[in-house]
């Protein structure tokens, strides 16, 4: 059974830093390219960061998040992180991550197949 789980969402201060994990289980990371979005209260879901599969490992983002936000992957631990940096109340929301059995990635999230979860990220002082 293919899934994926999301962690390291948690409440944290304006300006701090968060690493967001996603491992797979059923399947091998390596071979998927992944995306990362999220989902804000009464906001429609945004893609803010993808990484294609380990053929390409071509890393993309969404102009809102650029500078901010960093996507790996851990292929020994079959994991792919995003790392939040000068976190700001409009990251605030459900974090997921989703795959699709592709090279190439798509920030786009409409696009995956295979989804977590959600990790919730909540930014306020």
């Amino acid at each position: 059974q293919m899934r994926l789980v999301e962690s390291g969402g948690a409440l944290a201060q304006p300006g701090g830093s968060l690493t967001l994990s996603c491992e797979a289980s059923g399947f091998f990371l390596r071979y998927y390219s992944i995306g990362w979005s999220r989902q804000a209260p009464g906001k429609d879901r945004e893609g803010v960061a993808c990484i294609s599969s380990s053929s390409s490992d071509r890393r993309d983002y969404a102009d809102s998040v650029k500078g901010r936000f960093t996507i790996s992957r851990d292929n020994d631990k079959n994991t792919v992180y995003l790392q939040i940096n000068d976190l700001k109340p409009e990251d605030t929301g459900i974090y997921s991550c989703a795959g699709r059995p592709k090279i190439h990635c798509d920030v786009d999230a409409r696009s995956y197949e295979y989804w977590g979860q959600g990790t919730q990220v909540t930014v306020s002082s």
